[in-house]
């Protein structure tokens, strides 16, 4: 277990390493203007993400991120907005956030919905006979915006499910140096990386949070996990659940034009707020 954490930590520092020259290019900028956004909407393709009763979380996402990517352009002139995907097609994780660091984002922003889970209920048939079945939690609601840091072994359920999606890739232990998203302890890869923009992704996760609440929604908070699409941002990033898929009224809700523009409008606000706040 010492080897394989050792082995680990040495990786996280490679990893770190690496990508150095994106965090000091960022650092060095003497006058700091959101000028490149990258929208990310999750998932895509054979990777449909979380399932609801009517439509899956790949095409939610992808239809708020064109949105909200049309939205930042009639009202934010002068900001240029990039897109991981702008159809239903895979793209590995790694590939998102190398493509914003390429195209040198001041934001990186990955929308995704969020889903309750199921719960094993165990209960007799008329046999008598003890049988196991799963039940959907349908109750769970609300918004919450997650940044790239460390989470407790037991608090990462939100990013074991969205990493998940390395799974799908033909060589993703080779893409992302040997880490397992299947094995808690292998999360350490992530959580040793040093995020040069904790504080900024913060407050944009914030921000958002605060443009929710003030439509209604219910507050889930910000969260620091271990997420491999946020992990190696070379600019302040955030991935930002803005529903429950699986409660059948937020998937209505996220499902509407009405909806569908409640929540850019949050986002772009939020976006709006940050950029004055860094631009002063």
């Amino acid at each position: 277990m010492i080897l394989k954490k050792s082995k680990l930590i040495t990786h996280a520092l490679l990893l770190t390493f690496l990508f150095l020259p994106f965090f000091s290019d960022a650092q060095n900028q003497s006058a700091y203007k959101v000028k490149t956004i990258v929208i990310d909407a999750g998932h895509g393709g054979h990777d449909s993400g979380a399932k609801g009763r009517q439509t899956l979380e790949k095409h939610l996402a992808l239809q708020v991120a064109l949105k909200l990517g049309k939205l930042i352009e009639a009202e934010l002139p002068g900001v240029k907005v990039l897109y991981t995907r702008k159809t239903d097609e895979f793209v590995e994780l790694y590939k998102r956030i190398y493509y914003a660091n390429d195209n040198h984002a001041d934001l990186f922003i990955s929308i995704h919905c969020n889903s309750g889970g199921v719960s094993r209920v165990t209960s007799r048939n008329r046999k008598g006979k003890r049988v196991t079945s799963t039940v959907s939690n349908t109750s769970a609601k609300g918004t919450e915006t997650l940044v790239s840091g460390y989470g407790r072994l037991g608090e990462q359920d939100a990013a074991i499910r969205e990493n998940a999606s390395l799974l799908l890739e033909s060589n993703y232990k080779d893409n992302y140096q040997g880490f397992d998203p299947k094995d808690p302890e292998s999360y350490i890869v992530f959580s040793l990386m040093k995020n040069q923009f904790r504080d900024q992704s913060i407050k944009l996760a914030s921000y958002m949070q605060n443009e929710y609440v003030k439509s209604g929604r219910t507050n889930r908070g910000v969260w620091e996990k271990s997420l491999a699409v946020l992990a190696r941002a070379g600019m302040p990033a955030v991935l930002t659940e803005i529903g429950f898929i699986s409660n059948p009224d937020e998937e209505e809700f996220m499902m509407t034009d009405a909806g569908q523009s409640e929540i850019t409008n949050n986002l772009l606000n939020a976006i709006k707020t940050y950029k004055r706040s860094v631009e002063r």
